[in-house]
C-alpha cells in the first residue's frame, strides 16, 4: 500500500471531523453551517432528484454542463494565448520589453474590477463568464511559461544550432522539454483559477451554472445549497487537476521522461 496516496486525506478528514462535532455540539448554529450529513443529503438530491428537498432537486447535470463549458472555454483561451505569448516573451528580450510591462499592469487589476467592464462589453451571460475566466487564468500560464522559457540554458540552444537544428526543431526538442515543468505548473494554477472565477462570472445573473445556484440559493436562504455548491466546485476542481496531471504523466511516459508532477 502506498501511504503517500492517503496523506492528502488527513487534513480534509480532520476538518470534516471538526465540522461534524461543532455542529453536533451546537457550537455553530445549523442555519449558519449545516451538518456534513445534511450537505451530503442535499447534494445527493441535487444529483439524483429523488427527494425534492430543495427547488434545485435533480438539476445538477444542467448546471454542471453550463459551468464546465465556461471553465473549459476560458481555460483553453487562457492556455493558448498564455503559452504563445509566454514563449515569445521568454525567448525574446525585445518582445518581452514590449509586452511584459503592459501584461504586468493588467495583472495588477483585481478580477472583480473587470466585472463592470465585462458586463458593459458582453452583457449578462456566457461571454462575460468566459471572459473573466480567460483573463484570470491567462496570467499564471503566461508568467510561468515566460519564466521557464527564459531559464533554458543558452548552452543547450548553442549546441542545437551547432548541430544544424532549425528554429522550430530547437523549440520542440530543446526549449519545450526544458521548460515543461513551468508550463505544467502554469496550467495547473490556471485551471484552479478558472474554477474560482467561474463563480464570479456566474453570479452576474445567468440562469444556469453552479455559481448561479449559489447566488440564487443565497437569495432564498438555502445556506445548505450554497455550501453544497462550494463543495461540488472544490471536488470538480480537484478532479480536473487530477485529469490534467494524468494527461501529462501519460505523455511523459510515451516520451520516456519524468517531469515534476
Amino acid at each position: 500500500m502506498n501511504r503517500r496516496k492517503y496523506i492528502g486525506l488527513i487534513v480534509p478528514m480532520i476538518l470534516l471531523a471538526v465540522w461534524y462535532f461543532a455542529n453536533l455540539l451546537n457550537l455553530v448554529p445549523s442555519y449558519l453551517l449545516p451538518s456534513p450529513f445534511g450537505i451530503l443529503k442535499i447534494g445527493w438530491d441535487f444529483i439524483a432528484g429523488n427527494m425534492d428537498l430543495t427547488p434545485y432537486s435533480g438539476t445538477f447535470y444542467i448546471h454542471f454542463a453550463a459551468s464546465i463549458s465556461r471553465v473549459l472555454a476560458g481555460f483553453l483561451i487562457a492556455s493558448i494565448s498564455g503559452i504563445l505569448l509566454g514563449y515569445a516573451s521568454g525567448r525574446s528580450d525585445k518582445f518581452n520589453g514590449l509586452v511584459n510591462p503592459f501584461i504586468n499592469g493588467l495583472k495588477a487589476v483585481p478580477g472583480i474590477g473587470w466585472l463592470p467592464v465585462a458586463l458593459v462589453w458582453f452583457g449578462v451571460g456566457q461571454k462575460t463568464a468566459v471572459f473573466l475566466i480567460a483573463l484570470a487564468a491567462f496570467f499564471p500560464v503566461y508568467i510561468n511559461v515566460c519564466a521557464g522559457a527564459a531559464k533554458v540554458p543558452e548552452i543547450y540552444i548553442k549546441s542545437a544550432k551547432m548541430m544544424g537544428a532549425s528554429k522550430s526543431r530547437i523549440f520542440y526538442t530543446v526549449i519545450l522539454p526544458a521548460s515543461l515543468d513551468s508550463l505544467i505548473t502554469g496550467l495547473r494554477l490556471a485551471l484552479g483559477v478558472s474554477w474560482a472565477y467561474l463563480v464570479l462570472g456566474e453570479i452576474t445573473g445567468v440562469s444556469q451554472g453552479l455559481g448561479a445556484v449559489m447566488m440564487d440559493a443565497r437569495m432564498l436562504g438555502h445556506i445548505d445549497v450554497v455550501v453544497m455548491s462550494m463543495v461540488i466546485i472544490a471536488i470538480l476542481g480537484w478532479i480536473s487537476d487530477y485529469i490534467l496531471v494524468g494527461i501529462f504523466k501519460f505523455l511523459s511516459k510515451l516520451r520516456g521522461r519524468h517531469y515534476g508532477i
